[in-house]
Protein backbone atom coordinates (compact mmCIF):
# COMPACT_ATOMS: atom_id res chain seq x y z
CA UNK A 1 0.00 0.00 0.00
CA UNK A 2 1.07 3.38 -1.09
CA UNK A 3 1.45 6.31 1.72
CA UNK A 4 2.05 9.72 0.35
CA UNK A 5 3.39 12.21 2.77
CA UNK A 6 -0.18 13.77 3.14
CA UNK A 7 -1.39 10.79 3.82
CA UNK A 8 1.10 10.19 6.73
CA UNK A 9 0.93 13.13 7.93
CA UNK A 10 -3.06 12.73 8.37
CA UNK A 11 -2.48 9.14 10.29
CA UNK A 12 -0.46 10.61 12.87
CA UNK A 13 -2.78 13.57 13.12
CA UNK A 14 -5.81 11.24 14.02
CA UNK A 15 -3.71 9.35 16.13
CA UNK A 16 -2.18 11.88 18.20
CA UNK A 17 -6.36 13.26 18.41
CA UNK A 18 -7.33 9.92 19.36
CA UNK A 19 -4.43 9.56 21.92
CA UNK A 20 -5.57 12.85 23.70
CA UNK A 21 -9.53 12.00 24.02
CA UNK A 22 -8.35 8.44 25.37
CA UNK A 23 -5.64 10.52 27.89
CA UNK A 24 -8.94 12.88 28.64
CA UNK A 25 -10.75 9.22 29.37
CA UNK A 26 -8.13 7.96 31.13
CA UNK A 27 -8.37 10.92 34.08
CA UNK A 28 -11.98 10.63 33.71
CA UNK A 29 -11.84 7.16 34.66
CA UNK A 30 -9.28 7.75 37.67
CA UNK A 31 -12.05 10.78 38.51
CA UNK A 32 -15.21 8.67 38.65
CA UNK A 33 -12.95 6.02 40.29
CA UNK A 34 -12.01 8.49 43.12
CA UNK A 35 -16.32 8.85 43.90
CA UNK A 36 -16.74 12.08 41.31
CA UNK A 37 -19.74 11.84 39.90
CA UNK A 38 -19.72 11.42 36.24
CA UNK A 39 -21.69 14.57 35.60
CA UNK A 40 -19.03 16.70 37.22
CA UNK A 41 -16.71 15.17 35.15
CA UNK A 42 -18.50 15.79 32.24
CA UNK A 43 -19.59 19.56 33.28
CA UNK A 44 -16.05 20.41 34.06
CA UNK A 45 -14.36 18.59 30.62
CA UNK A 46 -17.00 20.94 28.70
CA UNK A 47 -17.13 23.94 30.80
CA UNK A 48 -13.21 24.29 30.92
CA UNK A 49 -13.18 23.11 27.12
CA UNK A 50 -14.88 26.29 26.25
CA UNK A 51 -12.46 28.63 28.78
CA UNK A 52 -9.42 27.03 26.51
CA UNK A 53 -11.06 27.19 23.14
CA UNK A 54 -13.48 30.22 23.12
CA UNK A 55 -10.11 32.78 22.63
CA UNK A 56 -9.14 30.18 19.18
CA UNK A 57 -12.82 29.61 18.03
CA UNK A 58 -13.39 33.42 16.12
CA UNK A 59 -16.65 33.17 17.35
CA UNK A 60 -18.66 36.17 16.46
CA UNK A 61 -21.30 38.48 17.74
CA UNK A 62 -23.59 37.20 14.65
CA UNK A 63 -23.05 33.73 15.24
CA UNK A 64 -24.59 33.85 18.74
CA UNK A 65 -28.35 33.14 17.25
CA UNK A 66 -27.13 30.03 15.75
CA UNK A 67 -26.05 28.84 19.04
CA UNK A 68 -30.10 28.13 19.69
CA UNK A 69 -30.38 26.51 16.02
CA UNK A 70 -32.85 23.19 16.39
CA UNK A 71 -29.68 21.43 14.77
CA UNK A 72 -27.07 22.74 16.60
CA UNK A 73 -28.62 22.30 19.97
CA UNK A 74 -29.29 18.43 19.02
CA UNK A 75 -26.02 17.44 17.87
CA UNK A 76 -24.86 19.24 21.09
CA UNK A 77 -27.12 17.16 22.70
CA UNK A 78 -25.84 13.77 21.37
CA UNK A 79 -22.22 14.76 22.81
CA UNK A 80 -23.25 15.80 25.90
CA UNK A 81 -25.29 12.10 26.74
CA UNK A 82 -22.39 10.31 24.73
CA UNK A 83 -19.65 11.72 27.13
CA UNK A 84 -22.17 11.52 30.38
CA UNK A 85 -22.65 7.86 29.15
CA UNK A 86 -18.99 6.76 28.48
CA UNK A 87 -18.14 8.56 32.10
CA UNK A 88 -20.35 6.22 33.60
CA UNK A 89 -18.93 3.28 31.92
CA UNK A 90 -15.38 3.91 32.60
CA UNK A 91 -16.42 3.71 36.36
CA UNK A 92 -16.72 0.36 36.55
CA UNK A 93 -15.26 -0.74 33.52
CA UNK A 94 -11.85 -1.35 31.56
CA UNK A 95 -11.20 1.44 29.51
CA UNK A 96 -10.33 -0.85 26.27
CA UNK A 97 -13.60 -2.75 26.43
CA UNK A 98 -15.32 0.43 27.30
CA UNK A 99 -13.89 1.89 23.43
CA UNK A 100 -14.53 -1.77 22.21
CA UNK A 101 -17.81 -1.30 22.89
CA UNK A 102 -18.26 2.67 22.16
CA UNK A 103 -17.18 1.62 18.60
CA UNK A 104 -20.52 0.52 17.91
CA UNK A 105 -20.65 4.39 16.73
CA UNK A 106 -19.82 3.36 13.49
CA UNK A 107 -22.44 1.16 12.90
CA UNK A 108 -24.87 3.70 13.74
CA UNK A 109 -23.82 6.31 11.61
CA UNK A 110 -23.39 3.85 8.62
CA UNK A 111 -27.52 3.30 9.10
CA UNK A 112 -28.27 6.47 9.79
CA UNK A 113 -26.45 7.96 6.86
CA UNK A 114 -28.22 5.79 4.37
CA UNK A 115 -31.49 6.84 6.72
CA UNK A 116 -31.38 10.60 6.45
CA UNK A 117 -28.19 11.24 4.17
CA UNK A 118 -29.06 9.05 1.28
CA UNK A 119 -25.93 7.58 1.23
CA UNK A 120 -25.30 3.84 -0.42
CA UNK A 121 -22.67 2.07 1.19
CA UNK A 122 -20.58 -0.40 -0.83
CA UNK A 123 -20.82 -4.19 -0.41
CA UNK A 124 -17.16 -4.50 0.92
CA UNK A 125 -17.83 -1.23 3.23
CA UNK A 126 -20.96 -3.51 4.49
CA UNK A 127 -18.97 -6.96 4.94
CA UNK A 128 -15.97 -4.76 6.76
CA UNK A 129 -18.98 -3.02 9.00
CA UNK A 130 -20.23 -6.16 9.90
CA UNK A 131 -17.00 -7.65 11.16
CA UNK A 132 -16.41 -4.71 13.10
CA UNK A 133 -20.16 -5.33 14.97
CA UNK A 134 -18.88 -8.68 15.55
CA UNK A 135 -15.77 -7.32 17.24
CA UNK A 136 -18.32 -5.00 19.21
CA UNK A 137 -20.47 -8.04 20.48
CA UNK A 138 -17.72 -10.12 21.38
CA UNK A 139 -16.19 -6.83 23.79
CA UNK A 140 -19.77 -6.42 25.00
CA UNK A 141 -20.60 -10.21 25.58
CA UNK A 142 -24.40 -9.58 25.41
CA UNK A 143 -26.37 -11.52 28.08
CA UNK A 144 -27.75 -11.96 31.10
CA UNK A 145 -24.32 -11.33 32.59
CA UNK A 146 -23.81 -8.07 30.97
CA UNK A 147 -23.09 -5.58 32.98
CA UNK A 148 -24.75 -2.26 33.28
CA UNK A 149 -21.18 -0.36 32.63
CA UNK A 150 -20.94 -2.16 29.08
CA UNK A 151 -24.80 -1.14 28.83
CA UNK A 152 -23.58 2.43 28.86
CA UNK A 153 -21.06 1.86 27.04
CA UNK A 154 -23.06 1.16 23.89
CA UNK A 155 -25.23 4.26 24.27
CA UNK A 156 -22.37 6.15 24.19
CA UNK A 157 -21.25 4.86 20.87
CA UNK A 158 -24.83 5.44 19.78
CA UNK A 159 -25.21 8.67 20.71
CA UNK A 160 -21.97 9.03 19.29
CA UNK A 161 -22.93 7.65 16.08
CA UNK A 162 -26.30 9.90 15.88
CA UNK A 163 -23.32 12.80 16.91
CA UNK A 164 -21.28 12.24 13.94
CA UNK A 165 -24.29 11.96 11.07
CA UNK A 166 -25.30 14.90 12.43
CA UNK A 167 -21.81 16.44 12.25
CA UNK A 168 -21.94 15.40 8.82
CA UNK A 169 -25.14 16.93 7.52
CA UNK A 170 -24.52 20.40 9.08
CA UNK A 171 -20.87 20.70 7.88
CA UNK A 172 -22.04 22.75 4.88
CA UNK A 173 -23.96 24.88 7.17
CA UNK A 174 -21.73 26.14 9.45
CA UNK A 175 -17.50 26.05 10.08
CA UNK A 176 -16.02 23.48 11.68
CA UNK A 177 -14.51 26.06 14.84
CA UNK A 178 -18.03 27.06 15.35
CA UNK A 179 -19.64 23.71 15.55
CA UNK A 180 -16.80 22.66 18.18
CA UNK A 181 -17.38 25.90 20.27
CA UNK A 182 -21.31 25.83 20.24
CA UNK A 183 -20.66 21.89 21.60
CA UNK A 184 -18.49 23.09 24.25
CA UNK A 185 -20.51 25.84 25.43
CA UNK A 186 -24.09 24.27 25.08
CA UNK A 187 -22.70 21.69 27.38
CA UNK A 188 -21.27 23.95 29.75
CA UNK A 189 -24.68 25.13 30.30
CA UNK A 190 -26.62 22.02 29.80
CA UNK A 191 -24.63 20.40 32.36
CA UNK A 192 -24.19 22.98 35.34
CA UNK A 193 -26.67 21.88 37.06
CA UNK A 194 -24.89 19.27 37.93
CA UNK A 195 -21.33 20.57 38.10
CA UNK A 196 -22.09 23.22 40.48
CA UNK A 197 -24.23 21.20 42.96
CA UNK A 198 -23.78 20.88 46.64
CA UNK A 199 -21.65 17.91 46.84
CA UNK A 200 -18.54 18.91 44.59
CA UNK A 201 -15.95 16.74 45.78
CA UNK A 202 -13.33 18.64 48.44
CA UNK A 203 -10.91 20.39 45.74
CA UNK A 204 -7.55 19.95 46.04
CA UNK A 205 -4.48 19.63 43.54
CA UNK A 206 -4.79 15.84 42.46
CA UNK A 207 -8.41 16.99 41.61
CA UNK A 208 -7.70 19.79 39.88
CA UNK A 209 -5.01 18.04 37.83
CA UNK A 210 -6.98 15.15 36.55
CA UNK A 211 -9.87 17.63 35.87
CA UNK A 212 -7.41 19.90 34.01
CA UNK A 213 -5.99 16.60 31.93
CA UNK A 214 -9.74 15.50 31.26
CA UNK A 215 -11.07 18.51 29.93
CA UNK A 216 -7.29 19.26 27.65
CA UNK A 217 -7.13 15.45 26.40
CA UNK A 218 -10.50 16.07 25.14
CA UNK A 219 -10.46 19.39 24.20
CA UNK A 220 -7.07 19.27 22.25
CA UNK A 221 -8.20 15.56 20.70
CA UNK A 222 -11.42 17.52 19.16
CA UNK A 223 -9.72 20.54 17.67
CA UNK A 224 -7.48 18.34 16.42
CA UNK A 225 -10.09 16.20 14.80
CA UNK A 226 -11.37 19.24 13.44
CA UNK A 227 -8.41 20.81 11.51
CA UNK A 228 -7.75 17.16 10.04
CA UNK A 229 -11.69 17.01 8.70
CA UNK A 230 -10.72 20.37 6.96
CA UNK A 231 -8.09 18.55 4.69
CA UNK A 232 -9.63 15.18 4.49
CA UNK A 233 -13.32 13.52 4.18
CA UNK A 234 -15.25 11.83 6.23
CA UNK A 235 -14.97 8.66 4.65
CA UNK A 236 -11.31 8.69 5.73
CA UNK A 237 -11.09 9.85 8.61
CA UNK A 238 -13.64 7.36 10.20
CA UNK A 239 -11.52 4.05 9.57
CA UNK A 240 -8.18 6.03 10.78
CA UNK A 241 -10.39 6.36 14.28
CA UNK A 242 -10.09 3.04 15.06
CA UNK A 243 -6.44 3.38 15.86
CA UNK A 244 -8.20 4.59 19.12
CA UNK A 245 -8.48 0.97 20.65
CA UNK A 246 -4.45 0.64 20.48
CA UNK A 247 -4.03 4.05 22.98
CA UNK A 248 -6.98 2.44 24.87
CA UNK A 249 -5.43 -0.50 25.54
CA UNK A 250 -1.96 0.52 26.12
CA UNK A 251 -3.12 2.90 29.01
CA UNK A 252 -5.39 0.51 30.24
CA UNK A 253 -2.65 -1.85 30.55
CA UNK A 254 -0.31 0.87 32.09
CA UNK A 255 -2.43 2.79 34.25
CA UNK A 256 -4.97 0.51 35.69
CA UNK A 257 -3.30 -3.14 34.80
CA UNK A 258 -6.53 -3.86 32.78
CA UNK A 259 -5.66 -6.87 30.44
CA UNK A 260 -8.32 -7.23 28.21
CA UNK A 261 -9.54 -11.27 28.43
CA UNK A 262 -9.18 -13.46 25.35
CA UNK A 263 -12.77 -13.14 24.15
CA UNK A 264 -12.38 -9.16 24.49
CA UNK A 265 -8.94 -9.45 22.63
CA UNK A 266 -10.52 -10.92 19.83
CA UNK A 267 -13.12 -8.67 19.86
CA UNK A 268 -10.80 -6.31 19.49
CA UNK A 269 -9.10 -7.32 16.97
CA UNK A 270 -11.61 -8.19 14.62
CA UNK A 271 -12.72 -3.89 15.31
CA UNK A 272 -9.11 -3.22 14.19
CA UNK A 273 -9.25 -5.43 11.00
CA UNK A 274 -12.99 -3.49 10.21
CA UNK A 275 -10.91 -0.01 10.74
CA UNK A 276 -7.70 -1.10 8.50
CA UNK A 277 -9.65 -2.65 5.94
CA UNK A 278 -12.06 0.19 5.31
CA UNK A 279 -8.61 2.41 4.89
CA UNK A 280 -7.67 -0.06 2.53
CA UNK A 281 -10.58 0.03 0.49
CA UNK A 282 -11.06 3.80 0.70
CA UNK A 283 -7.09 3.98 -0.77
CA UNK A 284 -8.20 1.53 -3.43
CA UNK A 285 -11.49 3.46 -4.52
CA UNK A 286 -9.26 7.04 -4.53
CA UNK A 287 -6.85 5.21 -6.85
CA UNK A 288 -9.33 4.07 -9.19
CA UNK A 289 -11.33 7.44 -9.43
CA UNK A 290 -7.78 9.06 -10.09
CA UNK A 291 -7.51 6.72 -12.96
CA UNK A 292 -10.97 7.16 -14.67
CA UNK A 293 -9.67 10.55 -14.56
CA UNK A 294 -6.71 10.23 -16.15
CA UNK A 295 -7.84 8.38 -18.81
Amino acid sequence: MFYTPDLLRLIATIFIAVTCVVIGDTAGKLLTGGRVDPFIVAWSRFFLGALMLLPFSRLTPRELPALLNRSVLLRAVFIICGICCILTALKTEPIANVFGAFFVGPVVSYILAIVFLGERPSIQRNLLLAIGFAGVMLVVKPGFDSSAGMAYALAAGTFYGAYLVMTRAMAGSFRPRFLLISQLLIGAVVLAPFGLRSNFPVPDMPLFALLLISAVGSALGNYLMVMASRKAEASLIAPLVYSQLISATGLGIVVFSDWPDLISLAGLILIAVSGLGSLLVHQRAGKERLSRMSA
